[in-house]
């Protein structure tokens, strides 16, 4: 008997200096690192201005808008008819470089593209291609059924578009809810084919059912209105073709931005660098992170009524 309460009184003292530590608070001291540029280089073919932004990377816990890189000189050359695209830096916003469209949109459907970047004395290069994109035939609303027994209305929206036959079509499926562009990392929604990922087999068909329903702005944090949508709520929704390497890069940022903390965070995937498509010429010259991609766009767009 001794021994179990000797057992019992040890358990609850590591636990209590387990809870003790978890609040305790730290103010970690970290290195100093030498800016990197990052290239933010998301274009399509709509029929809108054109905009790659050049900025610096900052410190962890600085909350100051990155700092724009001015003087660069930016290109992007269509090389499946030759046409060469000159980004021009706004001069009221550094690190924004522009291509406005006057006669014709910026590329087209199945060409590829090389992106150029001359700063401060090394050039920066990136590849891209521009895929296709199906229509979207319609966005639909209704109640949540399985939500009934809160006793609370939900409702939930989702858009229905077929991909087109021909394994390896990938895509960023977009939504503006309200005028707000959907951002969080849970609303980050990608599809491969029609479905979640390669090999899913999910070519020519009607996109799966978490991809269409991946337009719900997530709205878990207000208490007093967490559904979704709500009638006179607006969403539109943007298909956008993008690369396999594309892909993969903002299923990697989902991995690193998505972390809710808490004990789960001992067994997440550790917090790295993401990939890029970006490379410096000079293997020995300055680093780079980001990502090039030239999109085609299918959109539309929806205003929830009840009928």
């Amino acid at each position: 008997m001794q021994s179990k309460i000797s057992f019992l009184f040890f358990v609850s003292f590591v636990l209590a200096m387990v809870f003790s530590a978890c609040e305790t608070t730290i103010h970690p001291t970290l290195q100093s690192a030498a800016p990197v540029l990052v290239v933010d280089g998301w274009v399509n073919n709509k029929y809108q201005k054109q905009t790659i932004l050049l900025s610096l990377t900052q410190p962890y816990f600085d909350d100051a808008q990155p700092v724009g890189v001015s003087g660069a000189t930016v290109t992007v050359q269509d090389l499946t008819d030759n046409t060469l695209y000159s980004f021009i830096e706004n001069p009221s916003v550094p690190g924004s470089y522009e291509w406005t469209p006057t006669t014709s949109i910026f590329g087209a459907v199945g060409h590829d593209f090389n992106l150029t970047l001359m700063v401060n004395g090394e050039v920066f290069i990136a590849s891209s291609h521009m895929g296709r994109v199906p229509p979207i035939d319609s966005i639909t609303f209704a109640q949540d059924q399985n939500f009934r027994s809160s006793g609370k209305i939900r409702y939930t929206g989702q858009f229905w578009a077929k991909d087109p036959i021909g394994v390896g079509d990938t895509y960023w499926i977009k939504a503006t809810v309200n005028d707000t562009l959907l951002t969080l990392p849970t609303e980050i929604n990608t599809a491969y084919d029609a479905g979640l990922s390669a090999g899913g087999e999910a070519d020519g068909v009607v996109f799966l059912l978490p991809i269409r329903r991946g337009i719900n702005p997530d709205r878990s944090n207000r208490t007093n209105n967490p559904s979704p949508f709500w009638p006179g709520d607006s969403v539109y929704v943007e298909i956008n073709s993008i690369t396999h390497a594309a892909f993969n890069y903002l299923s990697e940022v989902v991995t690193q931005t998505n972390r809710p903390g808490g004990f789960g965070q001992l067994f997440a995937t550790p917090v790295a660098n993401v990939s890029t498509n970006i490379t410096n010429t000079n293997p020995k010259g300055s680093q780079v992170v980001g990502f090039f991609n030239v999109a085609a766009v299918s959109g539309r767009g929806q205003k929830f009524k009840l009928n």
